[in-house]
Parts: structure tokens; C-alpha cells; sequence
């Protein structure tokens, strides 16, 4: 009998995870439980993914306001600090800011505009123009600003970030300073100690302020990357990825966790003969048209994964086929024209017609936005996802 049915993504329930708890017989469990209660089968090549705030939290892999206050003191020195590009987003930012304040006697904070590298807006690009100012070139003060486009809430969320964010370093004992500006360099007129929190960027922009002189230049991935007075801490990515846990603490980003995918893995083969493939995931890769968002807030989609998962899909465009290579063709005898292609199409396909318009991103990016997108952020409930279906195709029944 054909199979009618292609990918499927579910969310799979288990219960609420806290630090300490055995993730590994968790997930374990909680996957091959839903496919009996739900009666659905394992199969090679399934895919279970781990969102990576459940792994940070069974980790415990935490830091206060005090731990990054004494970490920035220690790497800065203690007085003016240039923080430059945050996002505007009370999950991602408002804790972090706490502790660069708290280690801080003043902060310039110089904000990008019209909106964070995320699409976090505090202006429309009309607006600029309307005021004939250049993004790309010119830098305002906060009074300038002020005078320009006055006091503007974030559309979601109703939050007047510039704000939010003057008031956050001043509950912490720091003066602060405001300026706008989108040119790195802008903030060494200011200080030569400099923090950018940028996260798809930060590489350019350390690189940029180097060599127009910064005296010390750090990212937010170089702070926490080691434990203090017995914190969590993430070697790799700092406090890159990190989300509020509490007014303050804040939850890294996992680490240590190639041994938790292939552990499952394994336990799941010993249990079911079956070989799947298991990721940990964070934020997906995608654009929200109407907030103009990009949800990418992590320094990467997954950051742990087996090795099934390497690599970029080797598909053939349907449609092209259709409309090309057997555009007089119908019914039985398209269907087998394009099995026969699909069943024999080189091992890679790179540069090839048939391949235009298929998306060439990495498998664990696609997957990450697929399950991010079906766990979601609220109160699902499902902080694993299991894909079935993905690596198959058209000929596969």
C-alpha cells in the first residue's frame, strides 16, 4: 500500500524538568512512551530533538547578576565601559545588562537603529528618512534622538527600550550614557574599553574595533566562560545564548552535551533496534514578516548533534522536473519519470538545474526551525520534538 504521508513533527510531553534531573532516561522514556500511548513507530533515521533549555536547566548551568558583575569588573577594570549593539529584548538582555552595570562605575550604551541586528525596531527606515538622517553614518545623542522621534514603544512588547535599558543601569549604580550609531568605531570617541554584545557579527566587529585602537575588546561570548565562586558557565559561547531565568540569574547556553545526544541514541537503539539521530536545538532560523523579526538569538541552531545530521539536503526540485525535464508527461508516467530521477540522482547534486529553489541551508538549521517552531515558547509543554519522515522522499513507502 503507498504511503500518503511525509514528514511529521510532534511535540513530545514528559514531565517538567528541574536542575539535577536524568535527561537522558527522561527523554528516553518520554519518546517511547508517546509512541505507544499515540501508537506510532520508531524508524531508522527518526530524528528526537532537545530543546536547549531543558539542558541548561537539568545542567544547572546558571549565573547571578554577582557572578557577571565580578567578571566584567575583572576583564574591565571597573570603570567606563563602551556596551555597544544589544538586542532589545527583556528575556535576552535585561539580566545581562544588571551584572555589566553592577561591574561598572558608567556604561556608554550605544544602540543600533532603526532596529537591533535581530529586527528588534525602534524606528521604521521611513522614519529615518522622513528626518533625513543616515543610519550608516551618523551618530546621535540621546537628546538628538529624543528631539527627533520622541518616545516610541516597542510594537509587542510596549516597551520603550532606550529607556528600559537607561533604567536598568542606573538601579544598579552606574551612570549612563546613550548614544545611536551602527559604526563600531563610533564608541571609541568615548571609551577604549568595549563590550559589543553583537551575535551573528561580533567576529567583524571585535576585528573593527582592534584595529581603530580599542584599548581592551571583549564579546559577550568571552564573558562567563569559566565558573565564578562556582557558577554555571559556557566556554564556547559565554553568555551568548542565555536567557532570563529570574529578575537575577540568567540560564546559559548548554555545553557539554555531545555525550547526552549519542547517549540517547544509543539507549534508544538498545531499546527499539532502531538507529535515530538526536540534536539539541535552540532558537530556528526564521524571519517573522510581519515584526520583521529573525528569530536567531543563539549563537548557532544546535549546538550538539550526531553525526547522521552533518551536512546540507541533496534534493531535486519536483516542480522543476514537472515543468522541464518531463513537461509532456502525465499522470503514471510522470510519477515514474521523476521516481526514476529521484531514485538515481548523484550523490551531489551541487550546481545542478534541478536542484534551483531547494533550500541550502545545514540539515540541523532546517530541523532546529522546524521543531523551534513546533515546541514553541510558551506553555506546550513539548520540550522534545520527534521528526519522522525528514530524509525520506517521494519514492519511499
Amino acid at each position: 500500500m503507498a504511503r500518503n504521508v511525509g514528514t511529521i513533527s510532534r511535540g513530545i510531553r514528559c514531565p517538567i524538568i528541574k536542575q539535577g534531573d536524568n535527561l537522558r532516561k527522561i527523554v528516553v522514556d518520554s519518546v517511547l512512551t508517546a509512541s505507544k500511548t499515540d501508537h506510532f513507530k520508531l524508524k531508522d533515521k527518526d530524528v528526537i530533538a532537545v530543546t536547549e533549555s531543558v539542558v541548561a536547566r537539568a545542567q544547572g548551568n546558571y549565573a547571578s547578576i554577582d557572578d557577571i558583575a565580578t567578571d566584567i569588573k575583572k576583564k574591565f577594570g571597573g570603570k567606563t565601559l563602551g556596551v555597544i549593539f544589544p538586542i532589545y529584548s527583556r528575556n535576552r538582555f535585561s539580566v545581562l545588562l544588571k551584572g555589566i552595570a553592577k561591574g561598572s562605575k558608567k556604561i556608554i550604551l550605544m544602540l543600533s537603529y532603526p532596529s537591533d541586528e535581530v529586527g528588534n525596531s525602534l524606528l521604521t527606515y521611513d522614519e529615518l528618512d522622513k528626518k533625513k538622517v543616515n543610519p550608516y553614518s551618523d551618530v546621535l545623542t540621546l537628546k538628538e534622538y529624543r528631539k527627533l522621534f520622541g518616545y516610541k514603544k516597542h510594537q509587542f512588547t510596549g516597551v520603550d527600550y532606550i529607556a528600559f535599558y537607561a533604567d536598568l543601569i542606573k538601579s544598579m549604580g552606574a551612570d549612563v550614557e546613550i548614544i545611536f550609531a551602527n559604526q563600531a568605531r563610533a564608541i571609541l570617541k568615548y571609551t577604549k574599553k568595549v563590550l559589543t554584545c553583537d551575535i551573528h557579527t561580533r567576529v567583524r566587529t571585535k576585528r573593527l574595533l582592534k584595529e581603530a585602537g580599542a584599548q581592551i575588546v571583549l564579546g559577550l561570548d568571552d564573558i562567563m566562560t569559566a565558573p565564578i565562586h562556582g557558577s554555571g558557565f559556557n566556554k564556547t559561547y559565554g553568555l551568548l545564548g542565555s536567557n532570563k531565568a529570574t529578575e537575577d540569574k540568567v540560564k546559559l547556553f548548554p555545553r557539554d552535551a555531545n555525550n547526552l545526544v549519542k547517549n540517547i541514541q544509543e539507549d534508544i537503539y538498545n531499546k527499539t533496534k532502531k538507529h535515530v539521530e538526536v540534536m539539541v536545538y535552540g532558537d530556528g532560523a526564521f524571519k517573522d514578516p510581519q515584526g520583521k523579526i529573525w528569530e536567531l538569538a543563539d549563537p548557532v541552531v544546535s549546538p550538539f548533534y550526531t553525526s547522521g545530521l552533518v551536512g546540507t539536503p541533496n534534493e531535486l526540485k519536483l516542480k522543476y522536473l514537472a515543468d522541464n525535464d518531463f513537461k509532456n508527461l502525465k499522470g503514471e508516467a510522470l510519477k515514474k519519470a521523476i521516481s526514476n530521477s529521484i531514485k538515481h540522482k548523484a550523490k551531489n547534486l551541487k550546481g545542478s538545474m534541478a536542484t534551483q529553489g531547494t533550500t541550502p541551508r545545514q540539515i540541523t538549521d532546517l530541523l532546529g526551525s522546524l521543531c523551534d517552531l513546533t515546541s514553541g515558547s510558551g506553555d506546550k509543554g513539548t520540550p522534545i520534538i520527534l521528526v519522522q519522515g525528514y530524509f525520506d522522499n517521494y519514492t519511499n513507502d
